[in-house]
C-alpha cells in the first residue's frame, strides 16, 4: 500500500495569520475569543466568537476578484497559499496528477444571509450574480485549484465539524488508491454571522458566557456551557511516501491511520458508540501503536467531552493506559467544518516542536472527564504518534493518526 506523508502546512485562526505564529499563541496559551464585531451582536443571546481580525482578502487574490468569493474560501486560500509554499514543490511537478481535497461544515453563510436579505427587500434582480459560485462548498476548492494550477481530483467533505478530518483521509485514500501523487488538503469555515450564531445559539448549544469571553471556551471544566464559535483555515501537502523522499522533502509525518464512523443516534446530540468506532478503525489501521498525545474535539460542551474522554478509556483499556489529551477550543473557539484541518496542523507541528498544546480555561474537576488534559501550561514531550478526533452534528466522525519520521 502506497504510504501518504505531510510535506507543507499552512493555518490561519483567530490567534495568528500564519503557521509559526498561530502554533506559538496556542502553546502560550493565548485566547482569540472575544465580542464580536463581525456584526452587531446586541440583541444576541450569544455575543462571543474567536474571529480572524486584520486579513485583507486583497492579499491572496486581486481586490477586483474579492466580491466573487466568500469569506471562508479567502481564509482557505490564505492557508493554501502557505501550505504550498512551505512545501516547496519543484517547477516540474506535474499538476495533472496533484490534487485537491476541501471540507467546510457551511460553506458561504455570510454570502447566504446578505444575498437572502437583498432578496426580501430589493427584489430577485438585484441578487448577486457571484452568489452561487461564491457560497458553494466545493468552491473552496475550485478557487484553490485554480490559483495553483492543481489539474488532479477536486474533491469535497461537507460533514459538520468532522469535515477538515475527513479531507483529510478522502485525500489519503486518493493517494493510495492511485488517484494522484500529491493532494493539497483545505478545510475553511467562517459563519460568525447573525443567523448563524442566532441558529446555534436556538440550539443551546453555545457558551453565554458573554462577559468573559477569555474564559468561555473551557473544553473538560465541569463549569462549561457549551462551544465558542471560531473561523479560520488549515492546509495540508499530502505526498506519496516515495515521491517526497526522492524530491527531498521536508516531511512532518506519516498519516497511517484513519477511521471513520456514524452515530445513527441523534442528529446534534453526540453518541459514546460512534467516536469510540471510528477511533477503534483509526488505531486498528495504524497498528495500534503506543500514542504519544491526542488531540481532542473537545468542544467544551457538556456532552461531547465526556463521551470523547469515555471513548479514549474504552479504546485503550483504562485510564492508566491513556496519554495526554488537550483541546486547543479555548485558544481558538471551535472552527467547525475548518477545526479538523486546524488541528492535523497543530499536531504535526506538536511532533516537530515536541511540546505539547495546553487545555486553557480548565479549573475545576469533572467526575466524568477524569484524564490529563494538559491543563498547567504547554508541555515538553518527546511525540512520535498521534492522533486527532473530530466528530460533527449529524452523528459523523472522522480521526487520524500520524507518526513522525
Amino acid at each position: 500500500m502506497r504510504r501518504v506523508v505531510v510535506t507543507g502546512l499552512g493555518m490561519i485562526n483567530s490567534v495568528g495569520h500564519d503557521k509559526e505564529s498561530s502554533f506559538k499563541a496556542i502553546c502560550d496559551g493565548e485566547c482569540g475569543i472575544d465580542t464580536i464585531t463581525i456584526f452587531d451582536p446586541e440583541k444576541f443571546s450569544v455575543k462571543i466568537a474567536g474571529e480572524v481580525k486584520d486579513f485583507d482578502p486583497a492579499t491572496v487574490m486581486p481586490p477586483k476578484e474579492v466580491k466573487k468569493a466568500d469569506r471562508f474560501i479567502h481564509l482557505g486560500l490564505k492557508a493554501a497559499e502557505e501550505a504550498m509554499a512551505d512545501a516547496a514543490l519543484p517547477e516540474d511537478t506535474d499538476m495533472e496528477r496533484f490534487g485537491i481535497s476541501a471540507g467546510s461544515g457551511i460553506g458561504g453563510l455570510p454570502s447566504i444571509e446578505k444575498n437572502s436579505v437583498i432578496l426580501d427587500t430589493r427584489g430577485p434582480r438585484r441578487i448577486s450574480p457571484f452568489f452561487i459560485p461564491g457560497a458553494l462548498v466545493n468552491m473552496l476548492g475550485g478557487f484553490v485549484s485554480i490559483a495553483h494550477g492543481t489539474k488532479g481530483p477536486n474533491l469535497s467533505s461537507v460533514t459538520a465539524c468532522a469535515a477538515g478530518t475527513h479531507a483529510i483521509s478522502e485525500a489519503v485514500k486518493t493517494i493510495i488508491c492511485g488517484g494522484a501523487d500529491k493532494m493539497l488538503v483545505v478545510s475553511a469555515e467562517s459563519a460568525i454571522t447573525g443567523v448563524g450564531v442566532g441558529g446555534f445559539a436556538a440550539m443551546k448549544a453555545l457558551s453565554t458566557r458573554n462577559d468573559d469571553p477569555k474564559h468561555a471556551s473551557r473544553p473538560f471544566d465541569a463549569d462549561r456551557d457549551g462551544f465558542v464559535m471560531g473561523e479560520g483555515a488549515g492546509a495540508l501537502i499530502l505526498e506519496e511516501y516515495e515521491d517526497a523522499v526522492a524530491r527531498g522533502a521536508k516531511i512532518y509525518g506519516e498519516i497511517i491511520g484513519f477511521g471513520e464512523s456514524g452515530d445513527a443516534n441523534h442528529i446534534t446530540t453526540p453518541s459514546l458508540d460512534g467516536p469510540a468506532r471510528a477511533m477503534k478503525a483509526a488505531y486498528k489501521m495504524a497498528g495500534e501503536p503506543k500514542l504519544d498525545y491526542v488531540n481532542a474535539h473537545g468542544t467544551s460542551t457538556p456532552v461531547n467531552d465526556k463521551n470523547e474522554t469515555a471513548a479514549l478509556k474504552d479504546l485503550l483499556g483504562g485510564k492508566e493506559n491513556c496519554p495526554p489529551m488537550s483541546s486547543i477550543k479555548g485558544q481558538i473557539g471551535h472552527c467547525l467544518g475548518a477545526a479538523g484541518g486546524i488541528e492535523a496542523v497543530t499536531c504535526l507541528m506538536a511532533m516537530r516542536d515536541g511540546i505539547i498544546p495546553p487545555t486553557i480555561n480548565y479549573e475545576t474537576p469533572d467526575e466524568n472527564c477524569d484524564l490529563d488534559y494538559v491543563t498547567e501550561g504547554a508541555r515538553k514531550a518527546d511525540l512520535n504518534i498521534v492522533m486527532s478526533n473530530s466528530f460533527g452534528f449529524g452523528g459523523t466522525n472522522g480521526v487520524l493518526i500520524f507518526k513522525k519520521i
